[in-house]
């Protein structure tokens, strides 16, 4: 074995997702299982979603000791310095990578890893396992004299037509079926048509693909769906691209090679507003979709714009409007909090739900990410709570941001359901205006 792939996402520690029971695959890894065996290498993977940390620290310290590879992201911190350490402990050469370790070398270096592997992993890792020297290897981040060292931007695959599918069968993957259909009577698979996306919004991280969007061919993503069809028998499929209705011409030649094969399934996605159109809702309708999302993130376009999201209110009320009209549900995300927001925003998010009337809504108090212009923003404004390796950048405290107990009220009008709860919410705001976090 060259290489142990792993992600440190433990379903038995997470009480929320155990009530939610959606979980999915780490894509990510998979593709880089199937590309590294694709070049000869020797990969095995322990998919730690439905394992546990002591079975595969029991790997660690049993197995000879080889290169481990761990994916990471904003919620599995604590988990991977936990991993990366038991590791460089038994004699594994540790690789790390992710959305988070870029935007925090040093501390990941510090923690056990030898690498980090900034953005897109494949060309990265390949090159790695092959032995070039590490400063010959664009996208890197290793220890050198004392000192943290920094390769540049990480190579990207050119053409993802070449890449060979994700390695579905190298994991469970009908334990996750299991999960979904034990709590929801229906089983789901991801898949992904593209990589990357090419907007700017400001708190969005685009540390893995950068800003780019690479799409696969529409038949060669037919091939994949049939093939899923015909090897797990879904009941659903979840199309995970950032922005899967960004390019309405491959869209319809996506549609046009389903329907040629006789291919229909139900799937969700997710959008942008102005992404959608009459025609664009027609195909997804054609194609099975029942579930769009739409990152709205406001009602307020003063909001939307110091976010530079690119979109309008109009836009997120027609994207809904049009979905309905072809039998489409609508899933909402909403963003509480962002800098310079307040009542009179509060409250024009509050009618944009009123008057869109999405199938369901989430909020969430908006983060700082490390690496994203929003983070460097209020960057001065930030205060830690906790030490960082305990902590993730859900946690962070902003210097005269209205208070959580404020945001709860925000949350209580958005479900307020009649004009008495609507009434006693508003109150709630504005007793709570003057509260802050730090």
């Amino acid at each position: 074995m060259d290489l142990l792939l792993t992600h440190g996402y433990f379903l038995s520690e997470d009480s929320k997702e155990r009530q939610i029971m959606k979980p999915y695959p780490p894509l990510g890894l998979l593709y880089l299982s199937s590309y590294l065996r694709m070049k000869g290498l020797g990969v095995e993977i322990y998919d730690s979603t439905f394992g546990s940390r002591e079975e595969l620290f029991r790997i660690l310290e049993t197995e000879r000791p080889a290169t481990l590879g761990i994916y990471a992201n904003l919620i599995t911190r604590a988990n991977v310095l936990a991993i990366a350490r038991r590791a460089a402990a038994c004699g594994w050469k540790v690789v790390v990578g992710g959305p988070e370790p870029a935007g925090y070398a040093a501390e990941y270096l510090q923690a056990g890893a030898g690498v980090v592997v900034a953005g897109e992993g494949e060309l990265a890792l390949e090159q790695i396992l092959l032995g070039a020297p590490l400063d010959q290897i664009p996208g890197l981040f290793f220890q050198a004299n004392g000192k943290v060292v920094g390769t540049g931007p990480a190579r990207q695959l050119a053409n993802l037509d070449a890449q060979p599918w994700p390695d579905r069968e190298r994991i469970d993957l009908g334990r996750y079926l299991q999960a979904w259909r034990e709590r929801h009577g229906q089983g789901s698979v991801s898949a992904i048509t593209a990589r990357g996306c090419p907007y700017h919004c400001r708190w969005c991280s685009h540390a893995t693909f950068g800003k780019t969007h690479r799409r696969r061919s529409a038949r060669g993503v037919v091939d994949e769906v049939e093939w899923i069809l015909g090897r797990y028998q879904p009941d659903l499929l979840w199309l995970a691209d950032d922005v899967f209705t960004i390019h309405h011409g491959w869209l319809e030649q996506y549609a046009a090679e389903m329907n040629r094969r006789g291919l229909r399934v139900p799937f969700e996605c997710i959008t942008r507003a102005d992404r959608m159109n009459a025609r664009v809702a027609g195909l997804l309708a054609e194609l099975g979709c029942f579930r769009v999302w739409i990152g709205s993130e406001s009602g307020s376009q003063r909001v939307l714009d110091a976010m530079e999201r690119g979109v309008t209110v109009a836009q997120v009320h027609g994207a809904v409007a049009q979905l309905r009209e072809h039998g489409i549900q609508t899933g909402m995300f909403l963003m509480w909090g962002y800098e310079g927001e307040d009542l009179a925003d509060i409250e024009a998010t509050h009618q944009l739900v009123q008057a869109s009337r999405p199938d369901v809504f989430f909020t969430t108090v908006s983060y700082p990410i490390k690496g994203t212009p929003y983070f460097e923003d209020i960057a001065e404004k930030l205060v830690r709570i906790g030490g960082w390796e305990s902590s993730t950048d859900r946690d962070w405290k902003i210097r005269g941001r209205h208070s959580r107990r404020f945001y709860q009220f925000a949350d209580q009008l958005l479900r307020s359901e009649g004009p008495a709860e609507a009434a006693a919410a508003r109150r709630g705001l504005e007793e709570s205006y003057g509260e802050v976090e730090a």
